[in-house]
């Protein structure tokens, strides 16, 4: 018997989490809402089928955040089978532009196939046209000081 990884799995060591449902892809939308990232850090790599970013996600996982400042990490948020990309309020000419994920959502087409819907702060969103549900994230660095010293929040 198999038991599914919780939440509170991902303690202080870097995650290296997958997705293949719904239910899975919950849970790494949860870890990296609020998670920036410039521009210049989304590729699409249309033969390997690969769309990929490279994101600094607050560690809201973290259990030590009583003990220091909140934490950010570098990670890489990965999709695979996207056979598209579309964008919304996304601008790759502005090299300065820093984007602030929100969700990451499936919608479902024809099984196994449907759109992953990343909604950006600001109205902005990207659209992956994908075979099947295939996310990967997977910390790349260690964490460091959150540069704004507090968490994100939602109020007002």
């Amino acid at each position: 018997m198999s038991v599914d990884a919780s939440f509170e799995d991902g303690a202080e060591r870097p995650l290296n989490l997958g997705a293949l449902d719904t239910d899975d892809l919950k849970v790494i939308s949860a870890l990296v809402q609020d998670a920036v990232f410039p521009v210049t850090e989304m590729k699409y790599d249309r033969k390997a089928r690969r769309f990929a970013l490279l994101i600094n996600r607050f560690r809201w996982e973290d259990k030590g955040a009583g003990r220091h400042a909140p934490e950010r990490v570098q990670a890489v948020l990965a999709f695979d089978t996207v056979l598209g990309v579309a964008t919304q309020g996304v601008s790759r000419e502005d090299k300065d532009m820093v984007l602030s994920l929100l969700t990451v959502e499936w919608e479902a087409g024809e099984a196994p196939a449907g759109n992953l819907v990343l909604t950006l702060a600001g109205d902005g969103a990207i659209r992956l046209e994908c075979e099947a549900l295939d996310v990967t994230l997977k910390d790349v660095t260690r964490p460091y000081k959150a540069p704004s010293k507090k968490a994100p929040s939602h109020d007002g």
